[in-house]
């Protein structure tokens, strides 16, 4: 219980830290590039570091890889399906303000729900895979909400209601680690491994499409280098701690 409350307060926290920083403080683009590449280098070394050891010890090589492509397939469907809108390089000359707010907000609350899936099912298996893999999406979930709660003040002009609006959001990522954790503490265990598999490519494919390519952008290439090798060895560290 005290595991499913620290989840649910990573989660909570994370996005909303995320989202009063970007008003209250507005860090610069090149820190918010660096902060990317950190949470990509964390998801992806968790991703193979921990999701997929433990699912090749439940189930066959060849599953664990359809498992991947399953979930890399669903987040690319995710990013065909909605409107892709980089937050970081929003402009403000939408024609309409308030469906560019609604594309938005709908594009970041659907990339939420898997997500919470993946924490779920992380943790049905093992809280304290459950806790890595909130730690690492929190990490990329701060500056994301930073640079978004930004693009949506720009949009609105009204603080508080950017960060409610934000913070909101974290509704649907909170919804799909309930639903991935009793949904799945109680399948089979081939079920659950080829979950994890999925939950692996949907975190490698939200680093190497969005996150990674997003700090990159700042055109500082050896600083975005240092913050991905910082990410990879925090999760070798969480590891030998946890």
């Amino acid at each position: 219980m005290n595991e499913l409350l620290l989840i649910i307060l990573l989660v909570f926290g994370g996005q909303t830290l995320g989202s009063l920083i970007g008003i209250i403080k507005r860090p610069s683009r090149y820190m918010i590039c660096c902060f990317l590449a950190f949470a990509g280098a964390m998801m992806i070394g968790i991703s193979f570091l921990e999701l997929i050891p433990e699912a090749l010890e439940i189930i066959s090589y060849n599953w664990v890889l359809i498992g991947f492509l399953v979930g890399a397939l669903i987040m690319l469907g995710v990013d065909r399906l909605l409107p892709h809108i980089n937050p970081e390089l929003c402009k403000k000359e939408k024609p309409n303000m308030k469906r560019s707010v609604t594309l938005l907000v709908v594009g970041i609350a659907l990339h939420n729900l898997p997500e919470g899936l993946a924490i779920g099912v992380g943790f049905a298996l093992d809280p304290r895979l459950g806790i890595l893999i909130a730690i690492g999406i929190t990490t990329q979930d701060i500056p994301e909400n930073i640079a978004t709660v930004i693009s949506v003040y720009g949009l609105i002009k009204k603080r508080l209601k950017s960060v409610l609006i934000l913070i909101s959001t974290i509704l649907f990522e909170l919804v799909g680690f309930l639903l991935g954790y009793y949904i799945f503490k109680s399948t089979s265990s081939f079920i659950l491994g080829f979950s994890l598999t999925v939950a692996a490519g949907f975190m490698t494919y939200l680093s190497v499409e969005e996150l990674i390519p997003s700090a990159r952008k700042e055109g500082k290439p050896y600083p975005i280098a240092v913050a991905m090798i910082l990410g990879v060895l925090t999760v070798l560290l969480m590891i030998s701690v946890f």
